[in-house]
């Protein structure tokens, strides 16, 4: 998002730009002799900015002109910044493991995220929720068994590959810190792609070893483990 987002900011802003330098030397047009930074683009229209009655759309001033469309090219280069451009989170898991069978089971998870501006509140949570459920997949059933004989995956099918169904995944939240950093790129973001799933397996590991006193390095963390 980081570096292709701002390359669409960047096309946007220039065709923006060519649009309004259009309107305002255009004689026909209600922009006409308009300061450029007084035009504002919303709506599919262009108008001025205290004024919402005086503009037009884009059809309107394209047509008028003999265009079809207007085109540009938008780039972005990453250059020195002061902060860091990195997104960071924290996972926050409760576990129950039952003393006898020694299953264990995430009772409820918490993932907090400095990624900077949060463009799609629905697509940002669609990332964290579906990494927590990888993370709880990895954490306590994945495992791929081969058979040393020859090669062979064992468990190649979902029979004997086991992966989280929803009576695995109760009680899932994310959450996302406030602000944005136009240092690090000029649409403010950071980034929501592996940070969210990282945390979630230690996570899980560290409750289980305050549940049981068991420090479980090797993933996933079976009954045999903890028994």
């Amino acid at each position: 998002m980081a570096s292709v987002g701002s390359a669409v900011q960047d096309g946007c802003d220039r065709l923006r730009a060519q649009a309004v330098a259009l309107a305002v030397a255009d004689e026909r047009s209600p922009l006409h002799g308009a300061a450029a930074d007084q035009v504002v683009a919303r709506g599919g229209r262009l108008h001025i900015k205290h004024d919402p009655a005086c503009g037009e759309t884009y059809g309107q001033l394209l047509t008028r002109n003999g265009r079809t469309h207007l085109e540009t090219l938008g780039t972005y280069t990453p250059g020195p910044s002061r902060s860091t451009p990195y997104a960071y989170g924290a996972v926050f898991a409760e576990v129950a493991v039952d003393r006898r069978l020694g299953l264990v089971r995430v009772r409820r998870m918490l993932g907090v995220y400095d990624v900077g501006r949060v463009i799609n509140p629905r697509l940002a949570d669609s990332q964290a929720l579906g990494a927590m459920v990888g993370g709880i997949g990895a954490a306590l059933l994945e495992q791929t068994v081969t058979d040393h004989r020859d090669g062979r995956i064992v468990n190649a099918d979902l029979t004997g590959y086991l992966v989280p169904v929803n009576a695995d995944v109760l009680d899932l939240r994310a959450v996302y810190l406030d602000g944005e950093d136009r240092e690090a790129d000029p649409i403010g973001v950071k980034g929501l792609g592996e940070v969210v799933l990282v945390g979630v397996a230690p996570a899980i590991a560290n409750a289980v070893f305050h549940a049981t006193g068991r420090r479980v390095r090797d993933l996933p963390i079976t009954a045999e483990a903890l028994l």
